[in-house]
């Protein structure tokens, strides 16, 4: 399977980043059908690469915008000229916002996410100190609270229409502040995988994932109904998520879909049993050891993911077939101890990884190495290659 990257890589140092093309591109085709008619949003932490960020916008119908992740890095974007960006979480630094807002009165369009009065009050505050009426996106929140288990992510602070509507009434007595967009985000839709290495897990997780689609659904059609009743001219509403795609595009409230990990699918991502994509980036590191048989060690390769701490945050082998960790040892800092299944491995090979998460792998790495077919396409700096670090 790894034939063609030892052929195009074959010259290069090890350890790399890289990007299988042809992959990349037939994931792109997969986010496309996917979405249908709706609008997307590229979520930049995903990606985490300015000449990445610009092909997939090239290459992919319906992008309306990309969906960015710090008030730092919002500026680097808009320095490399992008525009249309939602930065998809509260940010509260004072420097940075004001020059935000500065490249608003220059003409950029940038909205900021908001669910707290805190929020609203600190953008008012500095809208009116630059003359600039600020964008916001009311972010509600569509987790499942099912009593004996809570299904989503703690963010939004917007659960209900009874904390909704004074949030309402709060924004629309701010002069600086307009209402432009609503966000719903499924996350224990779009990024739970309903085939987990413990299929007793699966099972549960399907059955909970049903439920909560119904109530979704509900409240947030609701909810937008309500937001727009304040805000009738809401220039879009997005949610979903890589993992939602299908489901978030049959929803009539949704404009706009927020994707992201599906381009690179990471290992995180083989636990979707409905998403056909394809292994599109990862790592290379070089085998230095073999201490008996059928253990060869790599040097370094302990690119875990965030998150609840678990397995599942360890990178995975591109060739799983072949390969496990060692029980006791795991991905490590510095060197990472492998077992050997049914193939031959000695010295001086390469062996190939998947990132359990998309664009975390683009922190470890100034640059992801490209491959198309069989044959090296160049290489493709990231933010970190950039000379950048924003969380």
């Amino acid at each position: 399977m790894t034939t063609r990257f030892n052929h195009a890589f074959h010259e290069l140092e090890r350890p790399f980043a890289w990007l299988d093309f042809d992959a990349l591109d037939h994931n792109v085709s997969t986010v496309h059908n996917a979405c249908g008619q709706k609008k997307i949003r590229i979520a930049t932490k995903s990606v985490r690469s300015v000449e990445i960020l610009r092909y997939l916008q090239e290459n992919l119908p319906n992008v309306t915008g990309f969906m960015t992740f710090t008030a730092a890095e919002t500026i680097f974007l808009l320095q490399q000229h992008f525009d249309n960006l939602l930065i998809g979480y509260p940010v509260m630094e004072v420097a940075a916002v004001r020059q935000i807002l500065l490249f608003i009165k220059a003409g950029k369009t940038v909205t900021f996410m908001v669910d707290k009065r805190e929020h609203v009050r600190f953008l008012a505050e500095l809208g009116q100190e630059l003359g600039v009426r600020v964008q916001v996106c009311i972010d509600i929140n569509v987790s499942n609270d099912f009593k004996l288990l809570y299904f989503g992510t703690k963010r939004s602070s917007l659960h209900s229409l009874e904390s909704l509507t004074p949030f309402l009434d709060y924004i629309k007595n701010q002069e600086f502040i307009k209402v432009v967009g609503a966000m719903g985000y499924e996350a224990q839709i779009a990024g739970v995988g309903n085939r987990p290495v413990n299929a007793v897990k699966g099972k549960f997780i399907e059955v909970m994932q049903l439920q909560a689609k119904k109530q979704v659904t509900q409240f947030r059609r609701i909810a937008i109904a309500h937001i727009k009743a304040y805000f009738p001219s809401l220039h879009f509403v997005n949610g979903g998520g890589s993992g939602s795609m299908a489901y978030t595009a049959q929803q009539k409230e949704i404009t706009e879909i927020t994707v992201g990990s599906a381009f690179y699918a990471p290992a995180l991502f083989d636990q979707f049993t409905h998403l056909q994509l394809e292994k599109a980036a990862g790592f290379a590191l070089s085998v230095t050891r073999k201490p008996e048989r059928n253990i060869v060690v790599c040097h370094g390769g302990g690119y875990t993911a965030s998150g609840a701490i678990g397995a599942d945050r360890l990178p995975v082998f591109y060739e799983p077939t072949f390969f496990s960790y060692l029980s006791l040892e795991g991905a490590g800092e510095v060197q990472t101890p492998v077992k050997v299944k049914r193939k031959t491995v000695n010295i001086g090979d390469t062996l190939y990884f998947r990132h359990a998460k998309a664009g975390e792998l683009c922190e470890r790495f100034q640059e992801l190495h490209g491959i198309r077919g069989d044959k090296y396409v160049g290489t493709y700096t990231t933010y970190r290659g950039d000379g950048q670090c924003f969380l």
